[in-house]
């Protein structure tokens, strides 16, 4: 009996890469980036406290921030953000949970091209978003890489019509994470 558990064990360590395990990656340092650029303003704001984790085995992938992260070069711009539009004090963080299609192989390096899908929550409005993202195994890290486009009206952010035509009405959001594994 001790010898068949011995065996038992051996089997699912030896089987455990055919099929399939979780291994999970995370970095507390990820980065999001949103841009908007008109005519009459340009509008940069970034954050590189981006806590992100990767499950390889099961294709998911998880963001949270703090919106308060948000670093804006105009301090205006910054206090505007969070006061008047993304009311950080009643909604303090954005958060994104998904998974992706494509191939990636964790224990090879290479850039892998996968489509990522999931749920993108801010101020309290949650919608589907779907983008085309990059992920690189390099050394043991998985580095991802996506842009897509969202609508403030969409997560039910109002902007005054006074500053409407300062703002874009398609905000660019990129996103860079470098993962290790846990």
């Amino acid at each position: 009996m001790k010898y068949a558990f011995i065996l038992g064990l051996v089997c699912m360590a030896l089987l455990r890469p055919v099929i399939g395990y979780s291994q999970l990656y995370s970095t507390r340092n990820g980065f999001v980036g949103f841009y908007s650029k008109t005519a009459l303003e340009d509008i940069k704001a970034e954050n590189n406290q981006v806590y992100a984790i990767i499950d390889a085995g099961k294709q998911n992938l998880a963001f949270q921030l703090l919106l308060k992260g948000f670093t804006f070069p105009k301090e205006l711009m910054q206090e505007h953000f969070n006061e008047n539009y993304v009311e950080s004090d009643k909604y303090p963080k954005a958060s994104f949970s998904g998974n992706w299609t494509g191939d990636v192989q964790p224990t090879k390096d290479g850039v892998y091209k996968v489509t990522v899908k999931g749920n993108l929550t801010l101020h309290n409005t949650t919608k589907q978003i779907e983008a085309p993202a990059t992920i690189e195994v390099k050394n043991g890290h998985l580095l991802g890489q996506t842009e897509f486009k969202v609508k403030p009206e969409d997560f039910n952010i109002s902007i005054p019509s006074i500053v409407r035509d300062k703002i874009d009405k398609e905000i660019s959001v990129k996103v860079n994470i470098d993962c290790s594994s846990k």
